[in-house]
């Protein structure tokens, strides 16, 4: 099961910045993976290697359509493995369509600027406590409108937005837990 809330988790790296972010939502699993081998760079490399082909298809047309008014486009593909095997999740290094802005051992920040808005998402692995090894997956998104086209583009966008992070992290979870 997935809940929805409109709050950073508190244990999240974003929470210091919670304040200067105009939209939030978190998607958290209530499922919960267990062992070490999931660690965020398994779960992120899950994250940008999977997702349905729907998803692509909807990315390319927002593609088409921001590049009319001089966005920047995702340059969507999925993560071949190697590239995967390639990343080091250093600080400035991009992931698929996103640059990493921060980590820890248990969450990266995941984003992109642009002229109309910045966002950030956090992948994070919420352990309970020190002693389990069991983890609950969230993916929250924060969003600063920098203009008012930010504000007005973001409101077709933010239904597909949901579907596709819920629909996502449903997927992640199942492969996560094997």
């Amino acid at each position: 099961m997935i809940t929805k809330q409109n709050k950073i988790p508190s244990r999240s790296l974003l929470k210091q910045d919670e304040a200067s972010f105009h939209y939030i939502d978190s998607f958290q699993s209530q499922a919960v993976v267990d062992g070490e081998q999931n660690d965020i760079q398994h779960i992120a490399k899950l994250l940008l290697s999977s997702g349905p082909a729907w998803i692509d298809t909807l990315m390319a047309i927002r593609d088409q359509l921001v590049k009319l008014v001089g966005l920047k486009t995702s340059d969507l593909h999925k993560a071949k493995q190697q590239e995967l095997d390639e990343l080091k999740f250093e600080l400035g290094e991009q992931l698929g369509i996103f640059k990493l802005y921060a980590r820890s051992e248990n969450e990266l920040i995941l984003g992109k600027d642009d002229k109309h808005l910045d966002f950030r998402v956090s992948l994070l692995l919420d352990r309970p406590n020190a002693e389990t090894t069991q983890k609950k997956i969230a993916i929250t998104t924060a969003v600063q409108f920098n203009n008012l086209f930010g504000r007005i583009y973001f409101v077709p966008v933010k239904p597909f937005h949901q579907l596709i992070v819920r629909r996502m992290l449903k997927e992640l979870v199942r492969k996560a837990r094997g």
